[in-house]
């Protein structure tokens, strides 16, 4: 490898040393505290380095691996994301007497994976990114071995995860078969100059399959209630927003450089995928009295917002698909985390607040917190004055310019039948408590984790009232997709 080629891929480099250093860290010392420095240190010294890979992209570093603005972005928002859920699990963990350092190497490790994930060019890394990830989840989402529901849920998580892989695998032969590459960009001349066979749209239905239990698309959704209700509030976030982000960020390079939503087949998968899933999610969470239930099925629903610029691609061009998930993503990373920021704050190891009623009140014994927790829910709800709001204006654009009127339709009762149960949260939080003060449910106060979501708050409300520098940066990345 080239020296060029060696410094661009610093910040996989720099995460991989990071996790050694956090084992060592553990096998010489037990010390939660100690644990969180290293991890974050690491962490932070990844994003350091960022600008310097920025100074060389765009560069194929490897046959495997490219790395490029797109990269780029996404492997720190990435980084940032790992960081704040790091000091979450600190707040968290912080009054349970069991050793938790083993958490931090397991976030590591599959922030490792999420990286690689999203600079693979193969199917190769492809899969050994999105294995890397999921294994560390397996153990991430089971980690309270007190709790049987998280046991259950990590279980759940590690049965079905295997099958989805095993879509991917099968796909990515079938499409191997038929083209004789693993390489994306290849893919896509090869199905330029012949038309797509039955081979290579079997293989994409498959792959898509795999991908859609990654991010939870009806019908492929089964385990993500169970899962977000069973691990821990921080781990929780994770799974819904690196885990989740990652796989799409792939799922984006790899339809845009192989031009696969040209397919008509494909687009329609895509397009029965939306609808049933902002439908059935946004209707299931309507039912639930449990929250962290509740952002589950929500997730779905958002999932779900997020293919509408795909099935737009074939009109409006890459580089508006690639500029709307882009900051549709970076609005639901931010709301997401925050949401379960607050549960996570308000929680511990030995008892999480999960139910709608145990926030009842909460407005007057915590108000700061229902103050977060309110921001997060509009930002989902799409309310104005938030990034919630200029992502789903994102949305809304790509499936108007691009005249999917049906898509549209779907949008808007999705997002009238999301603010209904979002609302439902706030009003119970404004209750009075009938009993006893809600803060004595609550457990200790953090000062690590209530300074991590306020600063999320304050990122949602700037990025909401101040879009500009966000956008500009999103669109000087997604100008890969124009050339």
């Amino acid at each position: 490898m080239s020296i060029e080629a060696i410094t661009a891929i610093f910040p996989i480099i720099v995460t991989a040393t990071a996790a050694v250093v956090v084992m060592l860290g553990i096998a010489f010392k037990r010390d939660h505290r100690l644990t969180l420095r290293l991890t974050v240190g690491g962490l932070l010294m990844a994003l350091v380095v960022l600008p310097i890979a920025n100074n060389i992209a765009p560069i194929q570093a490897t046959p495997l691996i490219i790395i490029d603005p797109y990269a780029i972005f996404f492997i720190g928002l990435i980084l940032v994301s790992a960081i704040i859920v790091a000091f979450l699990c600190y707040a968290y963990f912080s009054q349970d007497q069991g050793e938790n350092e083993e958490l931090y190497l397991l976030l590591t490790t599959s922030v490792m994976g999420a990286i690689v994930l999203v600079a693979s060019r193969h199917f190769a890394t492809f899969f050994l990114g999105l294995e890397t990830l999921s294994v560390s989840l397996f153990a991430m989402v089971a980690y309270t071995v007190k709790n049987d529901i998280s046991l259950e849920a990590g279980i759940k998580y590690l049965v079905l995860s295997g099958i989805s892989s095993s879509f991917l695998l099968f796909g990515a032969a079938l499409i191997y078969a038929e083209l004789g590459t693993l390489v994306f960009v290849d893919m896509a001349l090869l199905a330029e100059i012949n038309e797509p066979s039955n081979l290579v749209v079997v293989g994409l239905s498959m792959v898509v399959a795999g991908l859609a239990f990654k991010l939870s698309l009806v019908p492929f959704h089964l385990w993500t209630s169970d899962v977000y209700e069973g691990a821990p509030a921080p781990v929780t976030a994770y799974v819904a927003t690196v885990s989740k982000g990652s796989v799409f960020a792939l799922l984006l390079r790899y339809f845009l450089t192989s031009n696969a939503f040209n397919y008509y087949p494909v687009a329609m998968v895509f397009t029965l995928l939306a609808v049933v899933s902002i439908l059935i999610g946004n209707l299931l969470a309507l039912r639930q009295d449990n929250l962290k239930r509740l952002l589950a099925y929500s997730s779905i629903a958002h999932m779900g917002y997020l293919l509408i610029p795909f099935i737009a691609g074939a009109t409006i061009g890459k580089a508006l698909v690639a500029e709307a998930v882009t900051f549709y993503l970076v609005a639901y990373f931010i709301t997401t985390l925050g949401a379960f920021g607050v549960i996570a704050v308000v929680s511990n190891s030995d008892g999480e607040k999960q139910l709608v009623d145990d926030y009842t009140g909460l407005f007057w014994e915590k108000p700061l917190l229902a103050f977060i927790m309110t921001a997060m829910l509009m930002s989902l709800a799409g309310i104005p004055l938030t990034a919630g709001f200029i992502g789903k204006f994102y949305i809304f654009t790509a499936g108007l310019d691009a005249s999917l009127w049906m898509l549209i339709m779907v949008l808007v009762a999705g997002s009238g039948l999301g603010l209904y149960y979002y609302l439902r949260v706030v009003l119970v939080m404004l209750k009075t408590p009938s009993e006893k003060p809600v803060s004595n449910n609550l457990a200790i106060q953090t000062t690590v984790g209530q300074m991590t979501v306020i600063g999320l708050a304050s990122l949602l409300v700037y990025f909401g009232v101040f879009p500009g520098w966000l956008t500009e940066l999103i669109e000087d990345m997604a100008r890969i997709f124009s050339v």
